[in-house]
């Protein structure tokens, strides 16, 4: 097995831009790696050296099989087998472009190491293709001293660990509002010093970035074990930023990553106190009750797909969100505990405000206090005017404006509860958008020459919202023609209407083109819709006689006739169909107005006779107007009908049963004898078995039947039994 050739690929963009005073301290080298093919179990490659000194590597990996490594200090001794991917990775959402950057390629965490020189491989199962990221992040001197500020945990910022805002691949994207919080631990080491912590975090944002191509560091914050709180991705650190840390659940919830592993191992009292100071405060900025429940719908990732409906607690660990043991068994365990003492630092809070309904209608907002309180709702315009006000006392706030009379422009509301409380701000919702859609005329040519067919035309159309709607029908120019409804109130959902084709004085309007318009207002709003119909009366009054008939030669309904009427001179086809099948064209071309009539003999273009069954005329009359066209069945039937007598008896009267092979009109005549009598009847009966009777008795019958389309039986005879 040969060894694949090792390519190279040097990123040192870091190294290159001028974003941080520590971009220069942070190099990022990639390199492909020699894989070879081995058993399921593993296979092992030969040391190498790195392509520079590194202190963190992470690695990716193509094929359905694991990687593990080591590492070899600067001092020549190798570590232990670590697993590239401790955790299933964090990700971002489906279907971003930070999500697509790197397809089928398999992430690793990125791993603090320390200062080394030379690597190892593991490789388990199917591996095709392997790629290390060699990141050298210089450790600070000293930790940053942050001053924490009334209202908020002390914080590091971006600008102070030395994020590098040059790499930053878009700007962030926000979520609604926040709705819960996921814990991480980063899988990484646990030995580290506080001032290797803000190294780490540059590290970890120039490998999220330059190796997995994502848009920037995927978690919101990161904590390390000596209590320090890092800002993650940018965007503001109390803005509702979209990271990059749970796939599927990022957007409306905050990814706070404790550096390290804690599979086993507690997270130290100082990164447990900062998680809480954190939490409690970011929490508290969405309002959100620490110790809820929620139930989320995915947004996609291996163990929940799409649309599934999963329950989180506010507090959640990243395991609750996917397929992966983060945050490690230990701090999982811990978070009910974090939650607790999440609740009960900085009492009283404003929990969960929501408001329903909307600018012209009534506006609900709700809200729960953690503790009774006197609480006011203030209604705000654009300017910081007060609108409206409302006021009460206890743990729930449940105020409604009326804001019927007030149907635009924008107005907040704020709910607070005293000093002690951080009030809540948003936007009242506007009314719901007016739109006028799936607007149809059926049928979209109108006919009103009293033939019975496209008489009307039933106008339907929806509303989102209900509206006042006028309905129009325009003529060619423009004008109105008809009115057919005037401001009048329909409500949200489909609604039809009938126009006859008369004017407004309840004239026939003239064979023409025209718009029907469908005008809806609401308060503040508008919308409207239009679609065209054609009154066209060309061609009407289709009649096809007999039907059905039978071209047989007998002199009984050997042909059919089919009449029409046309309003003015049209191009015309009159053709014979069985289905789509063309059997003969009975005139094409030009014809005055007035009654047209052709006759169809019941053969196709070639003469011959056709078979038994079903066929259609069809008219098609073309003007300027289009097309019009007219159809109607006619049968073709030259199958004799079969009658049987199944009994003729007499006592007082007479009973005589018969059979049909279809339906017939029947004629029956009783005399002394079954082939002469003076004494008939006739009856249309149907297909089976009638009796037909007879007031007194006789000595025989003799039948004959003839179907619709003029087809007779052969006459059968019978003695009748006297009983």
């Amino acid at each position: 097995m040969t060894l694949l050739r090792a390519l190279a690929i040097t990123l040192l963009l870091a190294a290159l831009s001028g974003g941080s005073a520590w971009a220069s301290d942070v190099r990022l080298v990639a390199r492909d790696e020699p894989v070879r093919s081995g058993p399921a179990s593993s296979v092992r490659s030969a040391a190498r050296t790195a392509p520079l000194r590194f202190d963190m590597v992470g690695l990716h990996w193509r094929g359905s099989g694991t990687v593990s490594f080591r590492t070899r200090s600067a001092a020549g001794i190798w570590t232990g087998w670590r697993i590239a991917a401790p955790e299933a990775e964090d990700l971002p959402n489906r279907g971003t472009a930070e999500a697509n950057a790197r397809p089928g390629w398999k992430f690793g965490n990125a791993y603090w190491t320390g200062p080394s020189r030379g690597i190892q491989y593991r490789l388990s199962g199917s591996v095709t293709r392997l790629r290390a990221f060699f990141i050298w992040s210089e450790p600070d001197a000293a930790p940053v001293r942050v001053v924490p500020r009334a209202d908020q945990p002390a914080i590091i910022r971006r600008s102070q660990w030395g994020a590098d805002e040059s790499i930053v691949r878009a700007a962030p994207y926000y979520a609604d509002r926040l709705r819960f919080a996921v814990v991480h631990h980063t899988a990484g080491t646990n030995y580290y010093s506080k001032a290797q912590s803000a190294a780490i975090v540059r590290g970890i944002e120039r490998y999220h970035v330059l190796a997995n191509g994502w848009n920037d560091i995927g978690y919101n914050f990161l904590v390390d074990k000596y209590g320090q709180v890092f800002e993650g991705r940018g965007g503001g650190i109390d803005k509702n930023v979209v990271g990059a840390h749970a796939q599927g659940f990022n957007t409306g919830s905050t990814g706070v990553a404790v550096l390290g592993t804690y599979t086993s191992v507690r997270v130290s009292t100082a990164a447990r106190a900062a998680l809480v100071r954190l939490l409690a405060w970011r929490l508290d900025v969405a309002h959100v009750d620490p110790l809820s429940k929620l139930t989320w719908i995915s947004g996609g990732n291996p163990e929940f797909p799409a649309g599934t409906a999963v329950n989180l607690r506010a507090v959640s660990g990243h395991r609750d969100t996917g397929p992966t043991s983060c945050p490690g068994g230990a701090l999982y365990a811990q978070l009910p505990g974090i939650a607790l003492a999440i609740a009960g630092r900085g009492l009283p809070k404003l929990y969960n405000p929501v408001v329903s309904g909307g600018l012209g209608g009534p506006v609900k907002i709700t809200a729960r206090l953690s503790t009774a309180l006197p609480w006011t709702v203030t209604i705000t315009d654009s300017g910081g005017g007060t609108v409206a006000s409302g006021s009460g006392s206890g743990t729930a706030v449940d105020w409604t404006w009326n804001a019927s009379s007030t149907p635009a422009g924008t107005f907040f509301y704020t709910v607070a509860a005293g000093p002690d409380v951080r009030p809540w701000t948003d936007d009242v919702p506007g009314p719901p958008p007016l739109v006028v859609s799936r607007l149809r005329a059926t049928p979209a040519v109108v006919t009103p020459n009293a033939d019975g067919i496209g008489e009307t035309t039933t106008i339907a159309f929806s509303l989102s919202i209900g509206a006042n709607v006028t309905v129009d029908v325009l003529n060619g120019t423009g004008g109105l023609l008809r009115r057919l409804a005037s401001s009048r109130a329909f409500p949200a959902g489909r609604s039809t209407l009938v126009w006859n084709g008369r004017d407004g004085s309840g004239n026939l309007v003239s064979d023409a083109r025209y718009t029907v318009r469908v005008s809806a207002t609401s308060p503040g709003q508008s919308d409207a819709a239009s679609r065209a119909l054609v009154v066209d009366r060309t061609l009407g009054h289709l009649v096809v006689s007999p039907r059905p008939f039978s071209p047989n030669g007998d002199g009984r309904l050997d042909s059919t006739t089919v009449t029409f009427q046309l309003a003015r001179a049209a191009t015309v086809q009159v053709r014979i169909l069985r289905g789509h099948t063309l059997i003969r064209t009975l005139s094409s071309g030009s014809l005055a107005a007035g009654t047209q009539a052709f006759t169809w003999n019941g053969k196709n273009a070639a003469g011959a006779r056709v078979s038994n069954g079903l066929y259609a005329a069809r008219i098609d009359a073309t003007t300027t107007l289009g097309t019009r066209t007219l159809a109607q069945s006619v049968g073709v039937d030259t199958t004799r009908p079969v009658v049987k007598i199944v009994s003729a008896i007499a006592r007082r009267m007479t009973k005589v049963t018969v059979r049909l092979s279809e339906p017939a009109h029947v004629t029956l005549w009783f005399g002394p004898t079954t082939w002469r009598g003076g004494d008939s009847i006739s009856a249309d009966l149907p297909a089976g078995t009638s009796a037909v009777f007879r007031s007194r008795a006789y000595g025989g019958v003799r039948i004959v039947a003839e179907d619709a389309a003029g087809n007779r039986s052969a006459a059968v005879t019978a003695k009748i039994t006297r009983v």
